[in-house]
């Protein structure tokens, strides 16, 4: 789905969402650079793959935290982890290095993606911010029914503490 189709995909399911359209960014500190209207609702998007090539993992957090790979490899028992490729991004979920995004779940037909998301992003009816698989804009909408678009799909959500 490019960021057309996500937005069609959304309306769609009547999901409620605002839009922040921007420059194209490619990390966290780029993200700092733009007035956001939710600062507090940026997330952050790891993908990641075992030592084998055999699991890979979507990793959502709030965006001031960091991920320790080796904390989540022990509290998941998951094989040595690193940082999956860009030609595995693109093969498996049509994105490109800086657009990655739970959204990006939905071009995973094979399932071959565990998500993990950040417990704080769902909570009270918390916001998130996510890319519609392009790093042009960000869409604003609550945890809650991002983890019921994903779940929709097929993919399994683990909610968790990081």
């Amino acid at each position: 789905m490019d960021k057309a189709a996500v937005y069609d995909f959304l309306n769609d399911q009547e999901i409620e969402y605002e839009v922040t359209d921007h420059k194209a960014v490619y990390d966290m500190a780029e993200l700092a650079e733009i007035d956001l209207p939710y600062p507090e609702a940026d997330a952050k998007y790891l993908f990641i793959r075992d030592d084998k090539k055999r699991q890979y993992y979507l990793i959502s957090v709030q965006g001031d935290k960091r991920v320790d790979l080796k904390a989540f490899r022990d509290q998941f028992n998951t094989r040595r982890l690193s940082f999956g490729s860009d030609k595995d991004l693109l093969a498996l979920m049509g994105l490109t290095p800086g657009a990655v995004s739970p959204l990006g779940l939905l071009n995973d037909h094979d399932l071959k993606i565990a998500y993990y998301l950040d417990r704080q992003l769902v909570a009270d009816d918390h916001l998130i911010g996510v890319h519609p698989n392009e790093n042009t804009a960000t869409i604003w909408l609550k945890g809650q029914d991002l983890v019921d678009l994903i779940e929709a799909n097929g993919h399994s959500v683990t909610v968790a503490d990081f």
